[in-house]
């Protein structure tokens, strides 16, 4: 059994940065691949982006130039750090990790764009 809890959002004005963290109840090192996603009002979620264990990483289209994934696999902690953000990016963000054939999720955490 894994647990995923996500901390870090909040409320931002566009053009602003927030980093998010995904803190693992196990040693994030034995995990591969760890994900971002987002779920915005009245939309599917959808997939932001992917850190492996060998530090590769992708990105949305959307997001690409803009957020930056992380892990610290010391801390067992996952990172999003978010730069110029824009309304379109408010939505609920929650990790992910596929580990030993079970899907973890956490709870998420609340990203708002406003001025």
């Amino acid at each position: 059994q894994v647990q995923l809890v996500e901390s870090g959002g909040g409320l931002v004005q566009p053009g602003g940065s927030l980093r998010l963290s995904c803190a693992a109840s196990i040693s994030i090192s034995s995990i591969n691949a760890m994900y971002w996603y987002r779920q915005a009002p009245g939309k599917q979620r959808e997939w932001v982006a992917s850190v492996f264990s060998g530090v590769s990483s992708n990105y949305a289209n959307s997001v690409k130039g803009r957020f930056t994934i992380s892990r610290d696999n010391a801390k067992n902690t996952l990172y999003l750090q978010m730069n110029s953000l824009k309304p379109e990016d408010t939505a609920v963000y929650y990790c992910n990790a596929f580990h030993h054939g079970t899907n973890y999720w956490g709870q998420g955490t609340q990203v708002t764009v406003d001025p």
